[in-house]
């Protein structure tokens, strides 16, 4: 059962009809306020829960922030119009299992609710920057160094953290920045966070393999 919260009612329609050619998920009902959605979480339980970033970013990630008890039943799609690396980040650090631009065809909204209803994490390639290079290094051509300053950057932690941690400067971190940016191709740490996750099974990739990965735990 999808529910689908959404501040464009008609939206929500076009969500219904291309649910409506599969036999994958049952259209349930579509909301107009984050409230509504929570009420449906608690008293419905439903299989899938599709929710507006248009509700606001903070709006948003505090709504998750209280309905995660609920994330044993419900998984939690987010959709946009426009969604940065940062966003998508904070919403999969915050328990979001899917994420996908609002321009997605039927292919790829059916290709990131098969993904989550098996317990996967999902999110569109098109959401990066920057297409993937397929020249870039793999991590075992960073340096040792390079791959420590990588992991910290994975982990979230600002310049300034990651230099007190290796007991570095925060100038020579940014070196090393530069010299990962240049050898994976990824420009920004966000970006850099996002891939290392991909790289690590965490996520799917929209236009990838799709490999089955273990549910985990951001």
């Amino acid at each position: 059962m999808v529910v689908v919260c959404d501040t464009q009612p008609i939206t929500a329609e076009g969500v219904r009809a291309s649910l409506s050619s599969t036999d994958d998920f049952e259209f349930l009902k579509a909301v107009g306020s984050l409230a509504e959605a929570a009420e449906m979480m608690r008293t419905l339980q439903p299989d899938l829960m599709m929710v507006d970033k248009a509700f606001g970013s903070q709006a948003v990630l505090q709504w998750l922030s209280e309905m995660r008890p609920f994330y044993a039943t419900t998984s939690v799609v987010i959709w946009g119009n426009s969604i940065t690396e940062p966003e998508a980040l904070r919403l999969l650090q915050s328990g979001v299992r899917g994420i996908l631009r609002k321009s997605a065809d039927s292919a790829t909204l059916s290709a990131c609710f098969r993904a989550v209803a098996s317990g996967h994490n999902w999110m569109e390639d098109t959401l990066f920057r920057e297409p993937a290079r397929g020249d870039r290094y793999p991590r075992s051509e960073l340096t040792p160094r390079e791959q420590q300053v990588l992991e910290l950057v994975e982990q979230g932690l600002k310049n300034k953290e990651i230099a007190r941690e290796l007991g570095i400067r925060p100038g020579t971190v940014k070196i090393h920045l530069k010299h990962i940016f240049e050898k994976t191709g990824v420009r920004g740490r966000y970006g850099l966070a996002l891939t290392g996750m991909k790289d690590k099974g965490l996520i799917e990739m929209a236009g990838s393999s799709m490999l089955r990965m273990t549910p985990v735990a951001l």
